[in-house]
């Protein structure tokens, strides 16, 4: 299967493509970035939630709000420095700098994109994320997720449908409540100590953990600059053993902790590029932080190796019986292995709900039997849907479009795969920028 339908645009037609002609002044590229995280903090009066991080001058953030402009001026402004970008795209040589504009690019497509939203326009689920997240994920037919699950319908004994009976087998592997914290904080730990075996970490870098409630997601990283993070981990349900070290890694080291950190110390910092100062969420930028640190557990744990630790080590901590030589922990590892052939199949779901193929009850049913979760959770999958719509795509081809990238400048040496991984997480790229 084709995994993603990639759209280019030379910068002329970037401009065309959100109603751009007008002529304009030739403004330099440090205003017009400069302008830029001014547009994206202005749009994040309107919406909150849209500037997911920001560490740049203080006193713009207070201008944006001390002068809120409306949305019809907000996009003439998305306009005009998609236009502005023109002439700088034509002269610019290729390399890091080039990379950069059509960075830039791609972002304003994505604020366009997003104030019309805002403003009531409709879009299907591909012309969204195609606008926002510069991808399209082909469609997944519901016949080959029927197939998976046969395939997979002697992974676990039991009575009832293969859902539930993979739901009864996962909760034995639920972490007790008052061993959580130990828990979490070994597995982020070691996610850390693998992590900086490799990539360098900017001076001073560390983080903060919450454990919070009544959120649509399970794990959160809140980057606040200076290479300092809050990371919140919702215990609305229970902790399955392996979402430690999955959110460890996906929050931490070396997902969103290390792909902020690096960001801002080698662009922003080093660079001057003001332009990453500022997240918003709804974004081209987005696509490579989720699918870095959806793929950073294969990073930090490769092979078998997550099992193992989590055998040796989270396992006892959490009062739980590994099996002999960890055969236990192995197995329900290897478990959650043979249902890769399902990854897509919130994609799918979200996509089929947001075009009105499904009704929510449907989409309940559908992430209940194709993700193999129990219905609650479903409900939770249903909450995040409607809160982030299309968002959904960044993890799944975000982090197939991540192991790619990997495999093809990192080859098989673990120090050549980090730094093709490092790559990703300090260089301006977008979803059609890796594959071209």
């Amino acid at each position: 299967m084709k995994l993603i339908q990639i759209f280019t645009f030379a910068f002329i037609v970037v401009s065309a493509s959100i109603g751009a002609s007008a002529q304009v002044e030739n403004i330099p590229i440090s205003r017009i970035a400069e302008r830029y995280v001014k547009l994206v903090l202005a749009i994040g009066e309107h919406e909150p939630g849209y500037v997911d991080a920001y560490y740049g001058p203080k006193n713009w953030q207070n201008e944006v709000r001390a002068d809120k402009p409306s949305l019809t001026n907000l996009k003439t402004e998305a306009i005009t420095l998609s236009a502005a970008l023109k002439p700088h795209g034509e002269t610019t040589k290729p390399g890091i700098a080039k990379q950069r504009l059509h960075f830039l690019a791609k972002q304003l497509i994505a604020v366009h994109t997003r104030i019309s939203i805002l403003q009531g326009q409709k879009f299907s689920f591909d012309e969204e994320t195609r606008l926002l997240f510069d991808a399209v994920v082909p469609e997944i037919k519901k016949s080959d997720l029927d197939t998976a699950l046969t395939k997979l319908d002697t992974l676990v004994g039991g009575d009832g449908s293969l859902q539930e009976r993979f739901v009864a087998y996962r909760a034995q592997f639920t972490i007790p409540k008052d061993k959580l914290r130990a828990v979490f904080a070994a597995a982020i730990n070691a996610c850390k100590t693998r992590t900086e075996k490799f990539i360098p970490l900017p001076e001073g870098e560390s983080f903060t953990s919450e454990f919070v409630t009544d959120k649509a997601w399970s794990g959160y990283n809140w980057y606040q600059g200076a290479a300092k993070s809050l990371i919140q981990v919702n215990t609305d349900f229970p902790s399955f053993i392996d979402s430690a070290v999955n959110l460890g890694c996906h929050e931490g080291y070396p997902g969103h902790h290390v792909f902020n950190a690096m960001l801002e110390s080698n662009l922003v910092n080093k660079r001057g590029w003001i332009e990453f100062s500022v997240y918003p969420l709804y974004s081209p930028q987005s696509l490579l932080a989720e699918g870095t640190a959806s793929y950073a557990r294969f990073m930090a744990f490769p092979g078998d190796s997550q099992s193992e630790f989590e055998a040796t080590k989270l396992f006892p901590l959490a009062g739980m019986d590994a099996g002999k030589k960890g055969e236990k922990a192995k197995q329900y590892f290897d478990t959650l292995k043979a249902i890769a052939d399902l990854r897509y199949a919130r994609v799918e779901g979200a996509r089929r709900y947001i075009d009105g193929k499904l009704s929510r009850d449907e989409l309940v049913d559908w992430l209940a039997r194709y993700q193999l979760i129990s219905r609650e959770r479903a409900e939770q999958g249903v909450r995040f849907i409607e809160k982030y719509r299309g968002y959904v795509i960044n993890y799944t081809l975000g982090s197939d479009l991540t192991a790619a990238y990997v495999a093809r400048y990192g080859g098989t040496g673990h120090k050549q795969r980090w730094s093709a991984y490092e790559t990703l997480l300090s260089t301006p790229l977008t979803a059609s920028m890796l594959v071209n």
